[in-house]
């Protein structure tokens, strides 16, 4: 699997870029995108669209924004790209605007890139580290934040027994879903924040989770328990027959712990 260094090189850092709105902010990030062979001009309008189609949701966390489309003929490898803007811009999100970071993905496939989205997930989640990414003066820095170490540091809270204790849980394996528009982006990042937890907990041997998109979410509802996703999505699914818990900070294990905590009355 590609490390996150590797996906975004120094060449696809750019700091204090002056965009006049969300579309600006996400052309930038996906002009870094084409001038590195990654993808064509073509995905930046797809990456556009899919905002304009399915809402706000790659605004993921306060401050920042994942932009990203399906897997299409206009990537030509996997790669991303970094675009700190000068002044932060409104996507729309009801909690998360306004946006300072736009980090866009174009994907040749969901799995190459899935150990760099957990990493990515956990740099941002820490605040120390993501306050350095704000300050780091260069394009260089930026990387060498990147390409450093994201073990993670804090202790966390964990729970003792089994999902056999909760009110709504079933015995044997479970399934929770975390669901985005594309099932290759900003569902990635919730899958390694959930999977986070459910290691703090001790739960992975009785949970197993899975990102997708809102279609095929539709279709595996009845092999989960539940599905963890952003507003927007949430109410694209509709109702699909088991919870759907809403998340408003994709990188916090503090929020997804309170979800399963209350989706297993813990």
């Amino acid at each position: 699997m590609s490390e996150l260094s590797d996906l975004i090189p120094v060449e696809a850092i750019r700091l204090d870029v002056a965009a006049p709105d969300w579309q600006g902010a996400v052309r930038a990030a996906g002009d870094l995108l084409v001038a590195g062979g990654v993808s064509t001009d073509a995905y930046t309008q797809e990456m556009t669209r899919n905002v304009e189609e399915n809402g706000p949701y790659i605004v993921i966390a306060p401050g920042f924004a994942f932009a990203h489309a399906r897997p299409s003929p206009a990537v030509q490898r996997t790669g991303m790209s970094w675009v700190r803007l000068a002044t932060p811009v409104n996507f729309g999100h009801e909690t998360n605007d306004p946006v300072h970071l736009v980090v866009a993905l174009a994907a040749t496939d969901s799995g190459a890139h899935t150990q760099a989205m957990g990493a990515l997930a956990r740099l941002l989640a820490d605040g120390d580290t993501s306050a350095a990414l704000d300050r780091a003066p260069t394009p260089q820095a930026v990387h060498r934040i990147l390409a450093g170490d994201t073990a993670e540091q804090a202790a966390a809270p964990r729970s003792e027994g089994s999902p056999g204790g909760g009110g709504s849980a079933k015995h044997g394996m479970h399934k929770i879903l975390t669901v985005c528009g594309n099932g290759v982006g900003t569902s990635l990042f919730l899958k390694s924040t959930l999977d986070k937890v459910l290691d703090r907990w001790k739960w992975g041997r009785f949970i197993t989770t899975e990102a997708t998109d809102t279609i095929s979410a539709k279709g595996k509802a009845s092999e989960a328990v539940a599905i963890m996703t952003s507003r927007e999505i949430a109410r694209t699914l509709g109702d699909v027959g088991i919870p759907v818990r809403v998340i408003e900070d994709f990188t916090s294990t503090k929020e997804v712990d309170s979800a399963l905590r209350d989706l297993y009355d813990v």
